[in-house]
């Protein structure tokens, strides 16, 4: 729980009543490397924190070569089909663990009842949400502006524990390039 107060206490300080009560709707999981916990099709009803490890969010195809990975989150950050959260809708990718990761989870109703109940609920939660933006319009951007080596050295300048515990072809996925391309990206650089 303290990951998770030191992170909401970046945002805003929250007083101890509010903190109780939210924490109080929290639910600790421990899923395992390479589990799906979220399917295509179904609604996400959990945002959750990251205490540790990596959550991959990727488009399943037939081949599993053809996957689409659009997505990474690590400890200390929330992680969420956040569309399906938002509009309880089924969602059209999936969430899978690349290691043994610790959640905090809140359901959606839970949150709903942390907005109405307490004072901080509602500005932490457009806080998150905007962080969530941000870190969605950086990674468009890039896809749109910078070249695949580009893509891949910026990765790796922001993210070099990514490069040890992803495998090579989800971040292929990720930048955009096929995993033959990768392998010359990387013996460029």
């Amino acid at each position: 729980m303290d990951q998770i107060k030191e992170y909401i206490n970046q945002i805003a300080d929250i007083s101890d009543k509010d903190w109780n009560f939210f924490t109080s709707k929290l639910q600790r999981r421990v899923i395992p490397k390479k589990t799906t916990f979220l399917k295509i099709n179904e609604i996400e009803n959990h945002i959750s924190f990251i205490e540790s490890g990596v959550v991959r969010l990727f488009i399943p195809k037939e081949n599993p070569e053809k996957e689409i990975t659009f997505g990474f989150s690590f400890k200390n950050q929330f992680v969420s089909a956040y569309d399906s959260f938002l509009t309880q809708r089924p969602s059209l990718y999936q969430l899978q663990t690349l290691t043994k990761t610790t959640i905090l989870s809140i359901t959606y109703k839970d949150l709903q009842e942390v907005y109405k109940t307490t004072q901080i609920g509602n500005l932490i939660g457009r806080l998150t949400a905007e962080r969530l933006f941000l870190i969605k319009s950086k990674r468009e951007q890039n896809l749109l502006n910078l070249t695949a080596e580009e893509r891949y050295l910026q990765l790796f300048k922001e993210r070099p524990e990514l490069l040890k515990v992803i495998p090579l072809k989800y971040i292929s996925s990720y930048i955009g390039v096929t995993a033959q391309a990768l392998s010359r990206i990387r013996k460029r650089v």
